[in-house]
């Protein structure tokens, strides 16, 4: 009896503490996989919406060197996102972007560097790392602030409609570069990723500061870097596919 009111006390007490419990995973990191996958589900209607409207309309049939934006064919990307801040007038196809991602993908490193410090209990490395995990997500953000500076206030040639009208940059309504809805999933798709990363940010500020005042060493182990790490992960990794459908397709 003895024994079995052990095991039982036992069952109670770490079903969710990690070891015991499903997948030996804390209830926290399980928590996460699944507010991850139900945002990956999020964020694949969203880009399958946009390959459905993007093949609805027809491409531009001509050479890359001849393409000019028109409401009657989907823009070919790199004819688009060509600019770079200081360097005006210069056309450098996807480049700023290419360092937009760039940046990110290193943040996913640096978290990396800061969960395998915690895994190892050195409070100096995890703070360091976490810092520059930091300094990433608000690089990104700075930089995707000036694309949609950029986007919004469009270049100087404009495009002319059918009825004579020039429109310069883009919005909810018109657009410049195409179709409108090309504007529309440009600004919804980018900007709901940019929320997750603004997010991401502050979760990283908050594991930041519990690390330097000790919060984690307090209790003996560093699973909520992990915890936030996951996420920064997929935050990363969703770019890449926003960046496939819109950049490269």
């Amino acid at each position: 009896m003895e024994v079995t009111a052990s095991i039982e006390k036992e069952r109670k007490t770490n079903l969710w503490g990690g070891g015991t419990s499903p997948l030996k995973a804390s209830y926290g990191k399980i928590m996460m996989w699944f507010f991850l996958l139900s945002d990956a589900f999020t964020f694949s209607g969203l880009l399958i919406t946009y390959g459905f409207l993007r093949y609805s309309y027809p491409a531009f049939s001509g050479p890359v060197s001849a393409f000019k934006p028109s409401v009657d064919y989907w823009p070919i990307p790199e004819k688009i996102f060509d600019a770079v801040p200081f360097l005006h007038g210069v056309h450098l196809p996807l480049l700023f972007v290419g360092i937009m991602t760039f940046i990110l993908i290193l943040s996913s490193v640096t978290m990396v560097l800061a969960v395998e410090a915690g895994q190892r209990m050195d409070r100096k490395d995890v703070t360091k790392w976490m810092l520059w995990t930091i300094v990433g997500g608000l690089a990104f953000l700075g930089c995707q602030a000036w694309e949609w500076s950029h986007f919004i206030t469009g270049t100087e040639e404009g495009m002319a409609l059918s009825n004579g009208v020039i429109i310069h940059g883009a919005n909810l309504q018109v657009n410049e570069y195409g179709p409108p809805l090309f504007a529309s999933l440009f600004f919804f798709i980018t900007g709901f990723h940019g929320t997750h990363v603004a997010s991401g940010v502050f979760l990283n500020v908050i594991i930041f500061y519990n690390v330097v005042v000790g919060t984690y060493d307090k209790r003996g182990h560093y699973e909520m870097v992990e915890k936030v790490g996951l996420y920064w992960h997929f935050v990363d990794l969703v770019w890449v596919f926003v960046f496939t459908f819109f950049y490269l397709i």
